[in-house]
Parts: C-alpha cells; sequence; structure tokens
C-alpha cells in the first residue's frame, strides 16, 4: 500500500482539494486498494472543519466530492506512515522539514515538483476570490495526474 498526504496550513482549502482530486484520480485508475490518499495541515486552526466552502463548491461543479474530508493537523506519527508527505508551498514545506524526523526527510516534497507546471507552489486561495479556488483546482489535477503516473512507474519497476 503507498500512502500519500498533502499538506497545506490550515488544511482546509489546498490540501483537501489536492486529498479529493487525487483520490478520485486513484480511484479512476482502478488503484483505490494500493494507494491511501490523506490530508493534513501544519496548524490545527481548523481540527474537525469541514474544507472552505468555496473549496467544496469549486471541486463539485467538476465532479469532485470533499464532503468526506475533515481537518487535522500533521502528527509526528505521519512521516513514518506515509510514503510521500507532500507541501502544497514552500511555506509549508520548511514547517514540515523542522518538524519532521532526519529519517524521513526524504518523503517531504513540494506536490508539484512532480508536475511538468511552470508554478512550483500551489497558491493559497483563502483571501481571494473564486477564480483563485478554480487555479488551485487546475494545478491540483495536472499535479495529481503526474504524481499518480509517477507512483504507477515506481510500482512496475
Amino acid at each position: 500500500m503507498m500512502k500519500v498526504l498533502f499538506v497545506c496550513l490550515g488544511n482546509i482549502c489546498r490540501s483537501p482539494t489536492a486529498h479529493g482530486v487525487f483520490a478520485h484520480q486513484v480511484e479512476k485508475a482502478g488503484l483505490s486498494g494500493q494507494i491511501k490518499v490523506d490530508s493534513a495541515g501544519t496548524s490545527g486552526w481548523h481540527n474537525g472543519a469541514e474544507p472552505d466552502g468555496r473549496s467544496i463548491k469549486e471541486a463539485a461543479r467538476l465532479g469532485y466530492d470533499l464532503s468526506f474530508i475533515r481537518s487535522r493537523q500533521v502528527c509526528a506519527s505521519d512521516f513514518k506512515e506515509f510514503d510521500y508527505v507532500l507541501a502544497m508551498d514552500e511555506s509549508n514545506l520548511s514547517d514540515l522539514l523542522a518538524m519532521c524526523p532526519p529519517e524521513y526527510s526524504h518523503k517531504v516534497q513540494l506536490f508539484l515538483s512532480f508536475s511538468d507546471a511552470p508554478e512550483s507552489e500551489v497558491p493559497d486561495p483563502y483571501y481571494g476570490g473564486a477564480q483563485g479556488f478554480s487555479d488551485v483546482l487546475s494545478l491540483v489535477e495536472r499535479g495529481g495526474q503526474s504524481l499518480l503516473e509517477r507512483i504507477q512507474k515506481s510500482c512496475s519497476e
């Protein structure tokens, strides 16, 4: 079982969107029994909350369900449990590396490092308008597909 954790600051916008989209991509590829998907935040500000309503609305518009996701904070055991701990931006990457035991630091990466997108970070749409949530979804779809292809390739080798 391959395990993927998406991480942003509050786990209400970017990482739950990545979680929902990637879970859908994994299911569509017939790999739900082989790849576990989760998300978390580097902060615990929103523990137990559902994703931001704007994230839910934009995801639903394109057929993705985020209703099953609840915010949680990254915990120490995540670094051991997950094969990929993927930060949405440099700030969260830095926070993750600061809390990660050295023996697991190779698992912590920027999510978009798997994508051919020109962007290296998924921008936080929280304080912006609807376009920001649409942009996040587009980046996440592209990054998720690239990540899935990489996982499939590594599993077949």
